[in-house]
């Protein structure tokens, strides 16, 4: 059995049009207009697909097949998520929720009967930009935070998640975990460049990072530029850029596993000659180990403390996000071997540096990854590209998986 290759690509380029405004840029933001429309064209295809459509209380979409002799059965689940960032490629979760379909609708038009029920889901807000926490409505759907909750978020635009989600059409009824997965398997680029540079088809994903987000806040003492002395300043903004230095010195001596990322950084007054009062910038901390990355963060805690004695300045820190490692399930990333393998696909073990719903769903049930190539590990960008060869590759590795988990 193979998938409809010709569909799958031409669904996810349809997709990939949908909220690219007049300068060329993609972007489909949580519960936004371009999202919705979106979500309307995957309902829409799960419906050609004869598969039935639920929606959660957070927004999560599913297409369900369920079939009277596998009724009552925990499925087995796939998917991704649609929402993207700003200025995004079109690969990134798409992927993984339209190739998931394919795989249902193929095995379904073929005649196929799995002992279990199977579902595609995409899941609401994964990307974190709109609302925060990212990876929203996985980690509701796995009981991490409820409905309720996370449904009060206010979002960067001041919106309501709730509310928008209503004014969408996507405020379902079911309730977060109303279907229990005997296995989940989330198919995905790389968003790395370890696949592409060497040359491997399918990554065997085995486990996860761990991923610590802080928002730092530095207070010095606003001063003139010209007229104090360095030695008599208590600078905001140095000591922010000692913290980014110093971890930066982490991650190098760390022998490749620690990464670490100061994405946003702001300084008051933010004058050219006026000495920064004020820093606050935050700091992404990632490990696949959570030994390490515990030692990280306590690396961190003890040099802030640190930098208030050596440069005068107070520093105040506030938990934004905490994932722990995730291991997957070693029989499934085993099929996921056993499948390149039967195909000719050249395959090796991979860690995912980014956070994926799949970390969430991992609390519910035996969980993997299937990887494919990002040409130049290039993602959250619109030069992202996945050649089609690898793309299908992916698509028929993740139907063997699919069909081999549901007569188990």
């Amino acid at each position: 059995m193979k998938i409809n290759e010709e569909r799958l690509l031409n669904r996810l380029y349809t997709l990939g049009k949908i909220g690219v405004n007049e300068e060329g840029k993609r972007t489909r933001l949580a519960a936004d207009d371009a999202e919705k429309e979106g979500r309307d064209a995957v309902a829409t295809w799960m419906m050609e697909a004869g598969l039935r459509v639920a929606v959660d209380k957070i927004g999560n979409l599913f297409g369900i097949w369920e079939t009277e002799e596998n009724k009552g059965k925990d499925p087995v689940m796939t998917g991704s998520h649609i929402d993207t960032v700003i200025n995004a490629g079109q690969y990134d979760g798409c992927y993984g929720v339209l190739a998931g379909l394919e795989v249902i609708q193929s095995l379904k038009e073929s005649g196929y009967k799995p002992a279990r029920p199977m579902v595609v889901g995409a899941f609401t807000n994964e990307e974190g930009v709109r609302y925060s926490p990212d990876m929203l409505g996985s980690l509701v759907y796995a009981g991490g935070m409820t409905a309720k909750d996370a449904c009060s978020i206010v979002g960067i635009d001041g919106t309501v998640l709730g509310e928008e989600l209503k004014r969408i059409g996507y405020a379902g009824t079911e309730e977060p975990g109303f279907l229990t997965p005997s296995s989940f398997v989330e198919l995905h680029i790389e968003q790395g460049p370890i696949l592409d540079a060497e040359g491997i088809s399918i990554g065997a994903v085995e486990d996860l990072q761990g991923i610590s987000w802080q928002e730092i806040t530095i207070e010095g003492s606003q001063n003139h530029a010209g007229t104090t002395p360095i030695s008599y300043r208590r600078d905001a903004g140095v000591a922010a850029a000692k913290v980014i230095t110093f971890m930066r010195e982490r991650c190098l001596s760390s022998g490749g596993k620690t990464v670490s990322t100061t994405g946003c950084i702001a300084f008051e007054p933010n004058a050219i000659n006026v000495i920064p009062s004020k820093a606050v910038f935050t700091v992404d901390v990632r490990n696949p180990n959570e030994d390490a990355l515990k030692a990280e963060e306590k690396a961190l805690a003890d040099y802030l403390k640190e930098l208030e004695k050596t440069d005068g300045v107070t520093v105040s820190t506030k938990r934004l996000s905490r994932f722990e490692p995730v291991l997957f399930s070693e029989k499934i990333v085993e099929k996921v071997e056993k499948s390149a393998s039967a195909h000719g696909y050249s395959c090796r073990r991979i860690t995912s540096g980014a956070g994926q719903d799949a970390q969430n769903l991992a609390l519910m049930c035996p969980t993997a990854m299937i990887f494919i190539p990002s040409i130049n590990g290039i993602s959250h960008n619109p030069e992202e590209f996945s050649r089609e060869e690898d793309l299908l590759n992916g698509a028929n590795v993740l139907l063997d998986v699919l069909s081999e988990l549901t007569e188990e």
